[in-house]
């Protein structure tokens, strides 16, 4: 089978012509072409008159190889990659040996969860919050009744931060083995829209993830995996040898109740929590600090970024609800960049903590919400900004939720701003024509008083630059909702080339919230990492060497 990649053809075109497409691109008649699959999906929109749907497309043929020596030189035909995942490890059948735990059932634990459960380890799967059902419920209860569960929230429960999100399932990590498709196949099979195996910026929505989330429990269960739910891990019990090496021995929960160590540990802390970090320092796990990025949600019509981005072709069904990615270098040496885009979405409460505010962006599968909402955010550096410990970037964040949550006025209201006010230095008094779409509700204020100098200087001067970029985008009544804390982990569990903790033998840190990760797919992917190097280690087998730039993704 041969791919050929960069087949343009007309929004509107018809069936037939991509066969054709096909056809002409190889020089070949009918006849020779046996079938072709769909392998990716895009658009290519930078001329809004002749907007252009661009494929990647797998062809088998009659005489492949006489067509591949043809195109030898041709970049864009190549033989189709290999996807499949091969497992690198397999437990003996009937396992009854050490049994792995995962800790956290987001998707980077998720997927360590599965990959394990295939591999027939039978793993123990421990998670905080409370399944994804009931996490929902009470996730709704800040957005509608200001009630804040600080163990299921947006942040904690199962299915991780990203349940409550656009949904988005692209990155741009480098994956040479393909892993990602491993993780957007086991999606498909616990129910997502077969279309994101072809779409070039594939998503699912809140909706969907729940369902899905309950599926794949129940596939690791029916492996012979297990849950326990509302367990958090308030310490490790930690040995240190003569010659100073430190295992881990066991896990303690908020229960009281200890649950010993026989095999590894897959620490699939989420980015939120910071409790747990704490621990981990007090407990002498390595960590340090990381950049991460603090600023606002923005909000406009979504119709207003269709037209700006597809002009007459906006509310096209191939095109959906436009995105937009957007960057810009201030003159304070900050840069300034969108963050999480929902088409189509909503602005939510966030936050995990008591006395805090903390927003982020979530849409459903349709992305039919009035408003478009992205953060945008301005990059912050630990030697910069918070030097003073692998913790300090936790305490820079909650400072400034607290601020957030006062300039709001309490009740987990958050404070907002209309752009022209926020440029102009001003509080404001009253909404414009844009109407946030925050739950519980927003104060209007001055933004400026919730977030550093640098920050607000750097994001007065790239809104308008952004305004540039897209017509309308700096328009005096757009939303600014803030603020936006939790783009990443401020904190890196330090791991070696093994995937185990620098000191602490047993300990795999792992995803976003250990600083290896950033969003679903990247975290699931990692996870998928982390599980093949414990199926390894408990089949007792060599680890390959593996590629510089694979653990560098």
């Amino acid at each position: 089978m041969l791919r050929i990649t960069e087949l343009k053809l007309p929004l509107n075109h018809a069936e037939e012509a991509l066969p054709a497409a096909i056809r002409n691109r190889l020089r070949i008649t009918p006849r020779d072409l046996v079938r072709y699959t769909v392998a990716r999906r895009a658009h290519d929109a930078r001329d809004k008159m002749d907007i252009q749907l661009v494929y990647s497309v797998d062809v088998t043929l009659k005489n492949e190889a006489a067509v591949l020596a043809r195109f030898r030189r041709d970049r864009h035909v190549n033989p189709t990659p290999d996807t499949g995942y091969r497992f690198v490890a397999k437990a003996p059948a009937n396992h009854q040996g050490p049994r792995p735990i995962v800790v956290g059932a987001g998707p980077c634990g998720l997927f360590a969860g599965l990959i394990l459960a295939q591999m027939g380890f039978r793993p123990i799967i421990v998670e905080r919050g409370k399944v994804v059902r009931e996490r929902t419920k009470d996730t709704w209860g800040l957005w509608r009744r200001s009630e804040l569960h600080p163990e299921s929230n947006v942040q904690f429960g199962e299915g991780g931060a990203g349940t409550f999100s656009d949904g988005k399932l692209w990155s741009q990590i480098k994956d040479p083995r393909h892993l990602g498709r491993k993780v957007l196949t086991e999606f498909v099979k616990a129910g997502a829209p077969e279309e994101i195996l072809t779409e070039a910026h594939p998503h699912i929505g809140t909706f969907r993830l729940v369902t899905m989330v309950e599926s794949m429990r129940a596939t690791v269960e029916a492996l012979g995996g297990e849950y326990r739910f509302e367990h958090r891990v308030d310490d490790l019990e930690i040995e240190t040898a003569a010659d100073g090496t430190r295992t881990l021995r066991a896990l303690v929960f908020q229960t009281g109740e200890r649950l010993a160590v026989e095999g590894p540990v897959v620490l699939a802390l989420g980015h939120s929590a910071r409790d747990t970090a704490h621990m981990l320092h007090d407990r002498g796990v390595a960590l340090e600090a990381k950049p991460f990025s603090m600023g606002v949600r923005i909000e406009h019509p979504q119709s207003w970024i269709d037209e700006a981005r597809f002009g007459p072709c906006a509310g096209h069904p191939d095109l959906g609800a436009a995105a937009y990615t957007l960057s810009h270098h201030c003159r304070n040496e900050r840069t300034v960049y969108s963050f999480c885009m929902c088409p189509g979405g909503t602005v939510v409460a966030a936050t995990s903590e008591p006395g805090r505010v903390a927003t982020n962006g979530m849409s459903q599968y349709s992305r039919n919400e009035r408003n478009a909402n992205s953060g945008i955010v301005v990059g912050i550096d630990p030697a910069r900004d918070y030097p003073g410990g692998p913790l300090a970037g936790i305490a820079l964040q909650r400072h400034w939720e607290e601020k957030a949550f006062a300039a709001g006025g309490g009740g987990y209201v958050a404070p907002a701003q209309r752009l022209g006010d926020f440029l102009a230095g001003r509080p404001s008094t009253r909404l414009g024509s844009v109407i946030p779409s925050y739950r519980p509700g927003v104060k209007m204020t001055d933004l400026a008083e919730c977030l550093p100098d640098f920050v607000i200087t750097a994001m007065r001067e790239a809104l308008v630059a952004f305004g540039r970029q897209i017509p309308g985008y700096d328009h005096p009544d757009a939303v600014l909702t803030g603020i936006e804390t939790r783009t990443s982990s401020p904190i890196r569990v330090t791991r070696g080339a093994d995937f185990q903790s620098i000191n602490t033998v047993g300990l795999y840190p792992a995803g976003e919230g250990a600083g290896y990760a950033g969003g679903i797919l990247s975290a699931a992917v990692d996870g998928i990492k982390v599980a093949e190097a414990v199926g390894r280690s408990l089949a007792a087998l060599a680890p390959p060497a593996v590629a510089a730039e694979e653990l560098a993704a």
